[in-house]
């Protein structure tokens, strides 16, 4: 397939606000060893790219200083060492960067099969969500059927994602959301109680249920210790970012008495092995309950490539419900 040299793209200009955020031409790039070129339908848009966008998330040396670590679209180019992908194969992929653009590359084991019957916008809102959910609340968390487990944010792109989950998975799902139809949301999609956070403590509701053996938090601050404190022996806290700060002084002796794990991680420094690993785990395990229908995508909104300022206000105001995305 002949490709043009350029193409359209969004850049960072510097740390700042969404208005930093300024379309660009960038050379298209090509795939190296193990890669795929990707020509992209849509992209997702996630906290961490606002996060470096502000100067907060600096990209690995070797990824694209563009942001956008999902995408939708249809593969262009292969490079050395590509097996299972084609030319005209239509993915989602996980990125390292860069899916803010007409072009992207990434390694090939990074990229799944668009489910059966899903659209490509919805598929744009797969990978870092369902990545970062499934090894935080499976391979770290441990969950499994007949556990309690409370995810905060439940109206966010994680959330979503980690309600429907855990749901099919046959826990016992709580959510907290800002507003009734957050929590409307959340419940519709498998918790059994959301709880607005406005209105309610989910401390006692949740130490009333016995306590949650799992807790998926992204808010910290304050937070951390509510989370321990609602937590039922055995139970893991699984942390994947600070919304409200990343420091909390904690007494361990409570932990040890009731034999509590804090957890947690970041998906993008992660090593390409290790991302290829979740792959796996996510077509044998999710995908065939998202091409059932059981699992769906929440979608939000969806904005433009040239608009991403917009996008990244709607993400930042906290006023959507599920995934915003860009067309390409």
């Amino acid at each position: 397939m002949d490709l043009p040299q350029t193409m359209r793209a969004v850049e960072i200009t510097e740390p700042g606000g969404p208005e930093v955020l300024r379309p660009c031409e960038r050379p298209v790039p090509v795939p190296g060893a193990g890669q795929i070129l990707i020509k992209v339908a849509f992209a997702g848009v996630n906290r961490p790219d606002a996060l470096q966008r502000a100067g907060s998330y600096a990209p690995p040396p070797t990824a694209s200083d563009l942001p956008g670590l999902e995408v939708s679209g249809t593969v262009v180019a292969t490079g050395p060492d590509v097996a299972r992908w084609a030319e005209g194969d239509a993915v989602c992929a996980l990125t390292p960067g860069g899916g803010y653009a007409e072009y992207v590359v990434c390694p090939a084991a990074h990229a799944l099969p668009i489910p059966e019957g899903m659209p490509m916008d919805q598929a744009a809102a797969l990978c870092e969500n369902h990545y970062t959910v499934w090894s935080n609340v499976v391979t770290r968390g441990g969950l499994v059927g007949g556990e309690r487990f409370l995810v905060h944010g439940g109206s966010s792109g994680i959330g979503t994602v980690a309600i429907q989950l855990a749901h099919a998975r046959g826990a016992r799902v709580f959510a907290t959301a800002g507003s009734a139809e957050k929590c409307a949301a959340c419940t519709e999609l498998g918790a059994e109680r959301a709880i607005n956070y406005r209105e309610e403590d989910f401390v006692p509701i949740l130490k009333a249920e016995g306590g949650a053996d799992v807790i998926l938090d992204m808010v910290g601050g304050d937070y951390i210790l509510r989370n321990l404190k609602s937590l039922a022996e055995d139970g893991r806290l699984v942390q994947i970012a600070f919304l409200q700060g990343p420091k909390m002084a904690v007494n361990f002796a409570p932990l040890m008495m009731r034999r509590l794990t804090i957890t947690g991680s970041t998906l993008r420094p992660q090593s390409d092995l290790a991302k290829a690993r979740i792959a796996e785990d996510l077509e044998r395990e999710v995908w065939p309950l998202l091409s059932s229908g059981r699992i769906k995508v929440v979608m939000d909104s969806t904005f433009t490539l040239e608009d991403a300022e917009q996008a990244h206000a709607r993400m930042e105001s906290s006023a959507h419900i599920g995934k915003i995305v860009l067309s390409v």
